[in-house]
């Protein structure tokens, strides 16, 4: 005998147990950008000098977007603790006296990669895509909760792969890129696993109705859909050759 209809719906909201849920947003690695294409064959050693150099100056708007986007998530936090712990993200982008940061370590790869620091400040090479996708991510941190945006943080569960999988193939692929360039991913490795700990620990605390647990994997996959976005308009304009307006006569 089927058990009532009330009884299954009990049962289909029921919310998750914390390891079940954790199990659950760790299973959305398959949608992170490691697995786009274009990073594909940015690990293989199948792009070209101006791919890599179009990817690390696209990827400068996100890494100057990043500070910004954990400063409007303080702003949004009531909770000191909180905010003790989450200003560590600012400080690791943007520095410190001694210590200049993963937004200058991004500097040294456009170097290491042939950009000028000028090009990249000035936003020269940003697709329109890639802004249109990073600025969603801003804004998104600034109108949904502090809770909310911390959980959209949590593509970092995926990323010391990532990390590690340019450290151990690109200096083979790509004998032609400084080796300083590097320093970015290596201290991200260490920094994104602690990030991740205090991230996930706010997730789990917070979202505990199958509702809201519900809701947190649609940021995750949000966040997933900006990372994969960036990486749709990079393809087109640096594998197909397609970069916006190619199709347009006269200056763009």
């Amino acid at each position: 005998m089927s058990a009532p209809a009330t009884v299954q719906s009990a049962a289909a909201d029921a919310p998750w147990s914390r390891e079940e849920f954790e199990q659950r947003l760790r299973a959305k690695e398959h949608l992170y950008h490691i697995n786009h294409p274009f990073q594909v064959r940015m690990n293989g050693g199948q792009l070209d000098q101006a791919a890599i150099q179009g990817w690390v100056a696209n990827r400068f708007y996100y890494q100057t977007s990043i500070p910004v986007k954990d400063a409007a998530i303080m702003a949004n936090c009531r909770d000191r603790d909180v905010r003790r712990h989450w200003v560590q993200r600012i400080i690791d982008h943007d520095g410190t006296c001694g210590d200049e940061g993963g937004i200058e370590a991004w500097l040294q790869l456009g170097d290491a990669v042939g950009l000028a620091r000028t090009d990249l400040l000035a936003e020269r090479f940003v697709l329109p895509g890639v802004r249109f996708a990073v600025d969603a991510y801003v804004n998104f941190a600034r109108g949904a909760t502090w809770q909310e945006a911390a959980c959209s943080s949590l593509t970092e569960l995926f990323a010391p792969k990532i990390h590690q999988a340019r450290l151990d193939n690109w200096p083979a692929h790509y004998p032609w890129i400084e080796k300083d360039g590097y320093n970015y991913f290596r201290k991200r490795l260490a920094q994104a696993r602690r990030d991740v700990e205090h991230g996930l620990a706010i997730t789990l605390d917070h979202f505990r109705t199958r509702a809201e647990q519900e809701r947190a994997l649609s940021i995750l996959q949000f966040k997933l859909d900006v990372l994969w976005t960036m990486l749709d308009a990079m393809w087109l304009a640096y594998v197909d050759h397609k970069p916006p307006y190619h199709c347009v006569e006269g200056p763009r």
